[in-house]
């Protein structure tokens, strides 16, 4: 699986971080199901924007690069998702390039002038496939470049201007144009032939549909699947540094848990828009907290809850094109049929629901008792618990002193705040109601 990565022009936002998730629940669901998968994620470390950014800001345009793919891979790291295979960068795969444009011109595909190389769109015959895209109706660039021969022709290598990083090839020094850089990478680490690519569905027309033509173009059958997952917008509009309604990541860190970032991001379906509020967010996140203090419940009574087996309504939502929104419906009932359990006093119901729970989660990247989020939390969630811990512990130590006056009274403010309190052999367990 290849996968379309950042483009490291500066911090990440929830739109960047999107469809990393959604392939790694792929991935996961996809080793789950007994598959050996080789994931690529690459990094675009040379391009026009972060060149003219890290020129604002008076700094390096490696360093820039290397600080926001550092940026990014934190992000990554803190929503859990796995380590790709490899994350390969543009810039240390321009020999593979060089070879590529090579190969494209001696099949009458690519031409050279002036020390910049473009494809010819012209040339072959399958252009607009995957995009649905008619050739009549396509121009690439604002104004036709000198030496380009056809408005519908696209750029493989820009020629160097001065003060720009340059690489040499056979037609002048210069750097990779966008679309070059992929075809290059995904088979350099997968083959002429591979399963799946993925990206954003705004890179469908031009960058995937470029990346098949020259690829397919050169000789090589290339992705067999394409997967584009929907955009994270708000107010209507995609969510892009250049409309300034991002929210960084680390920001949204500040404020939510992680886990309950990642439970927003992948519970709507892949292909399907989300947009973005704080309240909708909110409300995500305590759907997030019920699965926790179900669990919690039961590792309470039960002292330990093993990951169970997967229902089969959950293997089938994930089976049929990646259907989270189902998958996540069969998630919730199970929760509420063992906090039902819980109520009737039947333990070991409540038990193997639980594990049934946990066998989802973990499939999700979500389970709360996993060594991973077990002791995250945002700043707003750690202030409650411990005001809440303490409390429980203010009225435990009350009732060994037998002041039950002041017991009850912690209990009843507790309750009058929303949170439920159930003693257990192992101690007091609290939970957020509906």
């Amino acid at each position: 699986m290849y996968v379309c990565g950042a483009t490291v022009q500066g911090i990440p936002h929830i739109g960047h971080v999107r469809g990393a998730l959604n392939y790694d629940v792929l991935r996961r669901w996809l080793v789950h199901s007994g598959l050996d998968v080789l994931m690529v994620r690459n990094v675009t470390d040379i391009d026009d924007k972060i060149l003219t950014k890290a020129a604002d800001a008076g700094r390096p345009w490696w360093e820039w690069a290397a600080t926001h793919e550092r940026a990014f891979e934190n992000a990554y790291t803190a929503l859990g998702c796995l380590p790709p295979s490899i994350a390969p960068r543009a810039t240390g795969h321009v020999t593979q390039m060089v070879e590529l444009m090579q190969r494209l011109i001696d099949k009458g595909h690519a031409y050279a002038d002036g020390g910049d190389v473009y494809f010819a769109v012209n040339s072959f015959d399958g252009y607009g496939a995957l995009s649905g895209q008619r050739l009549d109706e396509v121009q690439q660039g604002e104004t036709l470049a000198e030496g380009k021969r056809d408005p519908r022709d696209f750029t493989l290598w820009k020629g160097s201007k001065p003060g720009e990083p340059s690489w040499p090839t056979p037609w002048g020094s210069g750097r990779p144009g966008w679309h070059l850089e992929c075809s290059a990478m995904a088979t350099t680490y997968l083959g002429a032939e591979f399963d799946i690519h993925g990206g954003g569905v705004d890179l469908v027309f031009p960058h995937h549909e470029n990346e098949r033509a020259q690829s397919n173009a050169a000789g090589d059958p290339f992705a067999r699947f394409w997967l584009h997952n929907a955009w994270v917008t708000l107010s209507g509009e995609k969510m892009s540094k250049s409309l300034g309604n991002v929210v960084s990541i680390p920001e949204m860190l500040r404020r939510y848990r992680a886990v309950e970032l990642r439970y927003y991001l992948i519970q709507p379906h892949y292909r399907s828009t989300i947009e973005y509020s704080d309240a909708a967010l909110s409300e995500s996140a305590q759907g997030y907290r019920r699965i926790e203090q179900f669990l919690r419940r039961v590792a309470g009574t039960a002292g330990e809850v093993h990951i169970g087996r997967l229902p089969g309504e959950f293997t089938a939502s994930l089976d049929d094109d990646l259907g989270t929104p189902q998958a996540f419906a069969v998630l919730h009932n199970t929760v509420r049929d063992g906090n039902a359990a819980l109520d009737a006093a039947d333990s070991a119901k409540a038990l193997e629901l639980a594990e049934t729970v946990r066998a989802m989660t973990d499939v999700l990247g979500l389970d709360p008792l996993s060594e991973q989020w077990a002791e995250t939390g945002g700043s707003n969630t750690r202030a409650l618990d411990t005001l809440i811990e303490g409390m429980l512990a203010a009225r435990q130590q009350a009732r060994k002193d037998k002041d039950f006056a002041r017991a009850d009274a912690i209990r009843d403010q507790l309750t009058a705040a929303g949170i439920a309190v159930e003693d257990t052999p192992n101690g007091p367990l609290w939970t957020v109601r509906d």
